[in-house]
Formats: C-alpha cells, sequence, structure tokens
C-alpha cells in the first residue's frame, strides 16, 4: 500500500468512526424519521469533508465518502438494516406505496424492440387504444428500435409526474401500421393480490404476493367477493411474499383471530414490548384457514403465518419459512436519501421468535441460505429440517412448535424436482422466449378468447408439442420429456405464462394451481383445518 492510499484509507476510517458515533446519536427511537445532530459532532464531521475536498491532494467526490461510510456501518449491524441513495428512494418508495405514475403497461425487450405484452385494465395506455404486442418504436425524440434496448432506462422515461403527456411512435403487426399516440400519465396501482377464486363450492384462495399501503384493502375486497360466492374455507397464499408493510400483515391477520387475541409483539434495545392484539372486526374469524408457505416466506408473511399457527387458528402447510424477525424503520437523512433501520425485533404469540441466526458482517451465508437447504436437504424431505428443541413452544391447544429460524409448517411438502429444472436451467429462457413469439404469431386469435373458455382449452397441448418441436435441438435431453410428471408440469407452465400476458394474474394463478402439490394434499383431506 502507497502512503497516499494509506492516507486515504486513515481518512475513511476516521470518517467512519466519526459516523458512527454521530448516527449513535442521531436515532431517536421515539421519533417519525426526523434526525439531529449535535452541534460540535455535526461541526467535525463538516470540517473534515470540507479539508478534504479542499486541501486533498488528488480530487475525492465526499458525497461518494459518505456515502460508501454509511452502507459500511449499517452492513456490518445487520443483514436488514440498508442505506437508499436519493436517485433509489423513488424505486424503493414505488414498491410500500403500491403505486407508480406511468401510462400502464407490461412490456419487456422482444427481438429489437420494446414490445408492450398487455395494456394494463383501467390504464391510460389501454385507454388510448394501446393493445398487446404494439412496438413502441420512438418515445419522444428517442428511437428505440434496431439497438441495444436498456429496459430500466425506457421504463424511467416512460414514468414521469402525473398528468403530463408523452408521445409514442407505435407500430401494430396485425394491421402492419405505423402510427402516433398520446398518453397523459396517471396513477397506476401496483396490485399486491394479485389473485383471488373459488376452487370448489367452498373453499377460495387468495394470493398475497407483497405488503403495500393497499395491501389490506386489496385483501378485503377479495374476501368479501370470495365469501359471497359461498367460500367457508381458504387458502392464504404467501409463497415467495418476501414482506413489507407490518401494519398491513397486522390487519390481515386480525381478519382471523377473535378480539383480545395477541397476533405479535415487538421488543426494542431497551427492552420496551409492544403488542399488537386482535380486535372484534374481522370478517373469517370462524372459516377454516390453510396456509401456504415455502422457503421465500418472509418478514411480514411469517407474522401471520406465526400468528395463526401459535392461535391454533390454521394449518401451515409448505416448507420452512425464510426467518426474518426484525423490524425495520425508514430513516430520512435529510438530503433525500434514507436508512432502512432495524429497531426491534418481533415475536410470535407464543413468544417465539422466528429470525435465523447471523453474524454481523459476516451476511454470505445468511444471504445463500437457499442453497444450504437445498445441499442439505431440507427443500425435500421433512426429517432434514432442523430444529433446536431448546426453542420448543406449545400452542394453547398443545401444537408444538419451534422458534429460531423460520415457521415450520405443520404439513411439509417437498419442492417439486420437475418444476425445479425448468425454474433454475437454461429452458427458462427459451419458455419465455416461446410464448412471446407464440403470442406474436396468434396475436388477433388469442385475443379473442375469453378468460373462461381459455381456462377450459386443451391448449397446452399444442403449447408443449410446439415448444418441443421449436427447441428440439437446444434442450437436447430426451429422457426429460419421458417423465410424465415433468411433461405435464411444463405444459401447465407454458399455459399460465401465455395466460399471465393475455390476461393477467388471477388467470395465471388458477392455470398453475391445478397441479399444485400444496393444493392436493388440503383437497385430499380438510379434517386437518381446526376451526378456531
Amino acid at each position: 500500500m502507497t502512503s497516499q492510499n494509506k492516507a486515504l484509507y486513515s481518512l475513511l476510517i476516521g470518517i467512519a468512526i466519526v459516523l458512527g458515533i454521530a448516527i449513535g446519536q442521531l436515532l431517536n427511537f421515539n421519533q417519525k424519521s426526523e434526525l439531529s445532530f449535535h452541534p460540535t459532532e455535526k461541526d467535525k464531521i463538516d470540517n473534515l469533508l470540507r479539508y478534504i475536498k479542499e486541501d486533498y491532494v488528488d480530487y475525492v467526490s465526499t458525497d461518494s465518502i459518505v456515502d460508501t461510510v454509511i452502507k459500511d456501518i449499517l452492513k456490518n449491524l445487520d443483514p436488514h438494516s440498508v442505506y437508499i441513495p436519493q436517485e433509489e428512494v423513488s424505486q424503493a418508495d414505488e414498491e410500500l406505496d403500491g403505486e407508480f405514475t406511468g401510462i400502464g403497461v407490461v412490456f419487456q425487450k422482444y427481438k429489437d424492440t420494446f414490445t408492450i405484452i398487455r395494456p394494463l385494465e383501467k390504464g391510460p395506455a389501454k385507454a388510448a387504444g394501446l393493445k398487446t404486442m404494439d412496438r413502441i418504436l420512438q418515445i419522444e425524440d428517442d428511437v428505440l428500435f434496431g439497438k441495444n434496448i436498456d429496459i430500466y432506462k425506457i421504463s424511467k422515461k416512460i414514468k414521469g409526474k402525473a398528468e403530463t403527456k408523452i408521445k409514442l411512435k407505435v407500430y401494430r403487426k396485425t394491421k402492419d401500421s405505423i402510427f402516433d399516440v398520446e398518453i397523459t400519465r396517471k396513477h397506476i396501482p401496483l396490485v399486491s393480490v394479485p389473485a383471488h377464486f373459488m376452487i370448489n363450492d367452498t373453499l377460495g384462495l387468495i394470493k398475497i404476493s407483497s405488503f403495500a399501503l393497499d395491501t389490506y384493502d386489496e385483501f378485503k375486497t377479495a374476501l368479501k367477493s370470495l365469501k359471497q360466492k359461498g367460500m367457508t374455507a381458504l387458502i392464504l397464499d404467501l409463497r415467495d411474499n418476501t414482506g413489507g408493510l407490518l401494519k398491513q400483515a397486522d390487519l390481515i391477520a386480525d381478519e382471523f383471530l377473535k378480539n383480545g387475541k395477541l397476533i405479535f409483539f415487538t421488543k426494542n434495545n431497551s427492552g420496551e414490548i409492544k403488542k399488537n392484539m386482535a380486535t372484534a372486526r374481522g370478517d373469517f374469524e370462524k372459516g377454516n384457514i390453510y396456509v401456504l408457505i415455502n422457503e421465500n416466506t418472509a418478514s411480514a408473511s411469517e407474522i401471520i403465518a406465526g400468528a395463526l399457527q401459535d392461535n391454533d387458528k390454521a394449518t401451515i402447510i409448505g416448507r420452512r419459512s425464510f426467518g426474518k424477525g426484525l423490524v425495520q424503520r425508514e430513516m430520512y437523512l435529510g438530503d433525500g436519501s434514507k436508512i432502512r433501520l432495524t429497531t426491534a425485533r418481533y415475536y410470535t404469540p407464543t413468544g417465539r421468535s422466528i429470525q435465523k441466526p447471523y453474524k454481523k458482517g459476516h451476511f454470505d451465508e445468511y444471504r445463500h441460505d437457499f442453497q444450504k437447504r437445498q445441499y442439505n436437504g431440507e427443500l425435500f424431505y421433512k426429517d432434514s429440517i432442523h430444529v433446536n428443541d431448546s426453542l420448543r413452544y406449545t400452542t394453547p391447544k398443545g401444537k408444538v412448535v419451534y422458534g429460531g429460524g423460520g415457521i415450520v409448517p405443520d404439513i411439509f411438502v417437498p419442492i417439486d424436482k420437475n418444476a425445479y429444472i425448468y425454474n433454475l436451467n437454461f429452458l427458462n429462457r427459451f419458455i419465455s422466449d416461446f410464448v412471446t413469439n407464440y403470442l406474436d404469431m396468434n396475436t388477433d386469435k388469442l385475443l379473442s378468447i375469453s378468460p373462461e373458455d381459455y381456462i377450459n382449452s386443451d391448449i397446452e397441448e399444442e403449447l408443449y408439442e410446439k415448444f418441443i418441436r421449436s427447441h428440439k435441438k437446444s434442450m437436447n435431453n430426451k429422457k426429460r420429456h419421458k417423465n410424465s410428471q415433468a411433461k405435464e408440469n411444463l405444459k401447465i407452465l407454458l399455459k399460465a405464462l401465455l395466460a399471465r400476458d393475455l390476461f393477467d394474474s388471477n388467470v395465471y394463478y388458477q392455470i398453475l394451481m391445478k397441479n399444485d402439490a400444496a393444493l392436493k394434499i388440503i383437497l385430499q383431506d380438510k379434517t386437518n383445518v381446526p376451526t378456531g
């Protein structure tokens, strides 16, 4: 290390120490995002940064130094305390706000063109007459086709302030025509309850993909709709739901639990305990519930699963959940950036923490937990789930549950090895390209089909045969197609993916659930669900 590098390294360490002290003073857990510096500490930091900016031998961006130091401080605390730079705040807020401002289209790069896969219902693009497989050739004066397309940059260009206009040049293949259209940007909701439907006359399903500002309202609408159709038992699908706003999970859990039941409680660094109790407003307190979870079910999703399991209200089905029992609060840093700082741990009603272990500053193993579960067999065999007997708890009705690393399901469902193949290997990109190409070649025909007719059709046979023929050389694995279950999974997947592009996520999940292992268990034996 040169003397110059040593000097700069020493400066960075100095800044880290000073900022560490300052941030320790800044974070008042009883305040809402307000930050206040002790004057002398602020002076020290200001002076140090000014000296570097004005007198240091080489040019150094003090902004980048501060950003780097903040990131280093936070990543040495826990896996979920993070820094969000100013330029990334808008995108991060969209996920929790549950909306963005744009023209309302699902799009992707298809061949060499920015292509609309589906205009969203009630969105400005659909109102302006844009259709599935329309190609956007130009946005304002920016030509998009025939060159490398950066989807992220195009997405930012399409988004903007509400009520502002954007001019597009569009090619429609079915008419072989090019036309101009001007669209006014609107607020577009990000749906967090993408599917709800009846499985049979009494069993309904609600899929929750995340917890944003409107999730509870979306859930209530779905619940009301299914109850009106005769639902007396509910499948709550929380698989692959990585969490979000804690309050939304609290409100949804309250719909299932009787007045006065504990949903969860939190404990902060001073030992202060805050309990979240169910109220009398629940609309499904007497109904039977199945909760579906997997290794990607985390945080707010685990609160619901834990609350219903510990109160003997639901049967949890699937695989051990992720294991995130830390609560974050957003705190603004004054320049448009912010941090999400872990301020408490949450506990399920029996008193268990489901946070999986981690070593401070060493989070690689934590982040690669899926691979660890894969290698130790936990994804495939119930006996491979490791539980800690010292973290053993008992529910009011005597069910044994465990803390220390996720929610362990009551009924184990191994990961489908056949579906697993298609999700992880090179076939994934072939499937996506094939579905889009099929849609492009059959746009008018497909758009004339109703969702109900599509669900009941046998189009999956045609899709499968065409897919195999088009990728026979690339796949080069005849044995895989002799596996009847793998073949059936691929047929269902192709049909479902095409449905998502044609219609919406509700139709997509209805098709996908037809071959779902957890659903098959539920339909075979409903007696394992307590009535609460």
